[in-house]
């Protein structure tokens, strides 16, 4: 796997290039600004750019703006792991705009797992998505009225906070400590009350994530 970093600090951008290498990753650029991003993005279209978001030359929302340029190309939307101090919702939800996958938000401060991290990425890579339960959970209280959205319960609505994580039934159901079957049944009643009939590509788990994430008006 092929991965730019995008981080001011150069004690953790060290550090995340050192990580990923004694994984067997290949880290092709490691750079402190969101200009140095956009261009090692374009150098080496990497498999996964990992952002920082304040960085310079505005020291304010750079690494996320241009996370968002990056998703909003004609070409195939970057896959992007934005790595942060803290959660801005509505460039959370803006990223997931231009394509339902390859998206992933973490709060620095509760990256408490090493491998668990390097999971996120990969899975980030492959197409997948990878948000803390912090960021879902502040979104959801700012999308909290959307319809379809009030229709689903306590239960559907932690299953559909795991799904936007990037876990798959089994995985909710473990961590629910609940059968595989009714995950799916809770699966199946958030598809039908957010309105997500079948389609040829089976993309429904996705949309459900996008819809509960603000992407649509409603």
């Amino acid at each position: 796997m092929e991965v730019v970093i995008a981080e001011d600090s150069a004690l953790l951008r060290d550090g995340l290039t050192r990580l990923l290498a004694d994984r067997g990753h290949d880290v092709v650029a490691a750079v402190g600004d969101a200009p140095g991003l956009l261009d090692a993005v374009d150098r080496h279209a990497p498999d996964v750019a990992v952002v920082d978001v304040r960085m310079p030359p505005d020291n304010t929302d750079d690494g996320l703006r241009a996370a968002v340029a990056l998703r909003s190309t004609e070409r195939d939307p970057q896959p992007v792991l934005v790595l942060s101090q803290y959660v801005e919702e509505r460039y959370a939800t803006e990223l997931l705009a231009g394509d339902t996958g390859g998206f992933g938000y973490l709060l620095k401060d509760r990256v408490a797992d090493v491998g668990d991290f390097v999971d996120a990425i990969e899975r980030v890579a492959a197409g997948g998505t990878a948000l803390d339960p912090e960021v879902v959970s502040q979104i959801l209280a700012r999308n909290r009225r959307r319809p379809g959205l009030d229709e689903l319960t306590a239960r559907e609505r932690e299953v559909l906070a795991a799904m936007a994580e990037g876990l798959t039934n089994p995985a909710i159901a473990d961590r629910l400590v609940v059968s595989l079957g009714a995950i799916e049944k809770h699966v199946s009643n958030i598809f039908a009350k957010l309105g997500l009939a079948p389609d040829e590509d089976s993309h429904r788990r996705v949309r459900a994530v996008v819809t509960w994430l603000g992407r649509r008006d409603g």
